[in-house]
């Protein structure tokens, strides 16, 4: 039987959300182009960690990391309203 410590589970779980994320991702290439869909998937990644920094971590960011977070989530916005991108 494989035995599965306390230490190896956060690294477990990586690995399964990875495996996801990119599942997730392959699905929104079926009808989004890989420019939007990668935009959207790296701009979400970006946001949800500075998150996560901020609740577990105690982490503070500054006007700068704030004005860069909200320029990233602009520039998402207008490739997605803008943007004339084809379909496959």
């Amino acid at each position: 039987m494989l035995k599965v410590s306390l230490n190896h589970l956060p690294t477990i779980a990586s690995i399964i959300l990875y495996i996801l994320s990119f599942y997730c991702l392959s699905n929104c290439l079926k009808t989004a182009p890989i420019g939007v869909a990668y935009a959207i998937w790296s701009a979400l990644g970006i946001v949800l960690v500075t998150i996560v920094g901020i609740i577990a971590f105690k982490q503070t960011p500054d006007w700068a990391a704030i004005l860069g977070l909200l320029l990233i989530i602009i520039g998402v916005g207008v490739l997605n309203l803008f943007s004339k991108m084809s379909l496959h």
